[in-house]
Formats: structure tokens, sequence, C-alpha cells
């Protein structure tokens, strides 16, 4: 088994930005620069040669490149259970249009169809126990961030598994836009 997941890449200067939005809450695990990632779909765990079939079916996708601007921070959970810390993306039709495509030619490739709405974010930290108003000062201190526009002329098909200190994203298929 092998598992999977569809994403769109930064450069290293928006990583950079990205990364130095980290700190100021205990308890945050933060997300290794190199592993900070617009994730397109999760697609979970598949035999190894249903791997092969996605990657046949992404190399399929065609879609326009286009420009992606990252616009303010943001949490999941409520607002007592926050678990999750990221960086939100302006509204894109473009992005909107190449996700649907993925999650397409991923289900012709017979992963289940995703329930959930799509949420483009960047996932900057995972918390545990972390103090409220700390999470609240995080929020107010980073509101305004916003980098950008980004052009975006590839999405990059990973593979991931668990490492000592935490994921290893392996790159196994890049399908260009455009």
């Amino acid at each position: 088994m092998i598992r999977l997941f569809t994403a769109l890449d930064f450069p290293e200067d928006v990583r950079e930005r990205l990364a130095g939005l980290g700190g100021g809450v205990p308890g945050a695990r933060w997300t290794e620069p190199e592993n900070l990632h617009l994730t397109l779909r999760f697609i979970g765990e598949v035999p190894d040669d249903q791997a092969a079939d996605i990657a046949a079916a992404l190399s399929a996708v065609q879609a326009p490149a286009f420009d992606l601007v990252l616009d303010g921070v943001g949490v999941f959970g409520n607002s007592r259970n926050a678990r999750i810390l990221w960086a939100g993306v302006e509204r894109s039709e473009a992005l909107s249009h190449l996700q649907a495509k993925v999650e397409s030619a991923l289900v012709r490739a017979g992963v289940p169809a995703e329930e959930r709405k799509f949420s483009p974010h960047v996932t900057l930290a995972r918390l545990k126990d972390a103090p409220q108003e700390r999470i609240g000062r995080f929020l107010s201190d980073r509101g305004l961030f916003r980098a950008g526009p980004v052009r975006m002329e590839h999405f990059t098909l990973y593979r991931s598994h668990l490492g000592r200190t935490g994921p290893v994203y392996e790159a196994i298929g890049e399908y260009p836009l455009g």
C-alpha cells in the first residue's frame, strides 16, 4: 500500500514567508518549510498497482497555469478545540477548476469520490493542547498575511510516509499546467 496526495508546490521564497509565520503557539507542531504545499486532494492508502493508474489518469488533466494569492490565516476546529493553523488562499476560479479536474481523474482511476467540500489552504501547524489565548494572538498578529501572486505551472502527485521526525513527502509525478 502507498499513501498519496496531490498538491500545488510553492517556490522557496513563498515557503520561507509561510515558515516565517511560525512560532508563538506552545503545543504547535509546525510544518517543515520544505513540506509546505496546498493539497488539491488527499487520496490516502491505495494498492501499489492503483498508484500507476492514478499517475496515468493525472497525466491526462489539462488545465491552464494560473496565479494564486495566499491571504490571511485561520484555524480548523472550533474556538475551544483548534486542530490546524492554516494560511488561506484568495478565491480562484482557476484553482477550483483544476481541483475539479484532478478529482474527476482520480474517480476515473478508481479512487472513491471526495465527499468533503474543497477548502484550499496551506497547513502551517497541527495543534494539540495549545493555549486558546496564544492561538487568538497568533491569528490577530498574522491576520493580514498576504503573499503572491504566485504562478502555478504544475501540480504534483506525492507519496507520504511517516519518518522519525515527521512526514516525508516524495514527489512521484509532476504534471504541467498551461
